[in-house]
C-alpha cells in the first residue's frame, strides 16, 4: 500500500526587501484538485510578520492528528453498528522540548465530543476501545513522536 501524497507550498517575496527579515510569513498551501489554504508561521513564533487568520504548521499538525483519529473512529464505530450523529474535537497541542532541547509539539490532547443515536448504544468501555484502536491505526499518529492523549468523554445520545 504505497501511496504518494503531495502538497505545494508557495511563498513569494513580492516587493519586500527580505534581507531585513521583515517579510511576511504568509504563504499558500495547495492540495489535490486545487484546494488552497492560506498559511503562515504562528503568531506565537513570529509575532509581527505572521498572518493570524491563516493556518500555521502547528495548527495543521494538530488538525491532521485529530482528523486521522476521527476518520478511523467513525469507521470502527460504523463497523460495530454504532450510529454517530456528530463528532467534534477541540484538539489542543502543547509545545515542549525533545531530548536534545529542540522545540517540538510535545503533546496533543484530543477532546472528542461524540453524539450517538439509534438502538445500539456504546458503553464507556466500547468508546474507550474504539479510541484506542483508532489511535493504534492512525497513520499520522504512527508517524510522529508526539505524545497523543485522548480525553474519553462519556457517550452522549441524541
Amino acid at each position: 500500500m504505497a501511496h504518494a501524497y503531495r502538497a505545494t507550498v508557495l511563498w513569494r517575496r513580492g516587493d519586500q526587501i527580505f534581507t531585513d527579515r521583515q517579510y511576511s510569513r504568509g504563504h499558500l498551501w495547495r492540495f489535490d484538485e486545487g484546494v488552497e489554504v492560506p498559511a503562515s508561521s504562528s503568531p506565537f513564533v513570529v509575532p509581527r510578520h505572521s498572518v493570524a487568520a491563516a493556518v500555521d504548521p502547528e495548527e495543521a499538525f494538530i488538525a491532521s492528528l485529530s482528523s486521522c483519529h476521527m476518520l478511523f473512529f467513525l469507521d470502527f464505530a460504523s463497523r460495530a453498528g454504532f450510529r454517530i450523529d456528530s463528532y467534534e474535537d477541540a484538539a489542543a497541542g502543547e509545545m515542549g522540548k525533545d531530548g536534545q532541547g529542540r522545540l517540538m509539539v510535545a503533546k496533543v490532547t484530543l477532546n472528542p465530543r461524540i453524539v450517538f443515536s439509534g438502538d445500539k448504544r456504546p458503553s464507556d468501555s466500547d468508546i474507550a476501545a474504539l479510541h484506542h484502536k483508532s489511535h493504534e491505526e492512525c497513520f499520522i499518529a504512527n508517524s510522529v513522536k508526539t505524545e497523543i492523549v485522548t480525553a474519553v468523554v462519556p457517550a452522549q445520545f441524541a
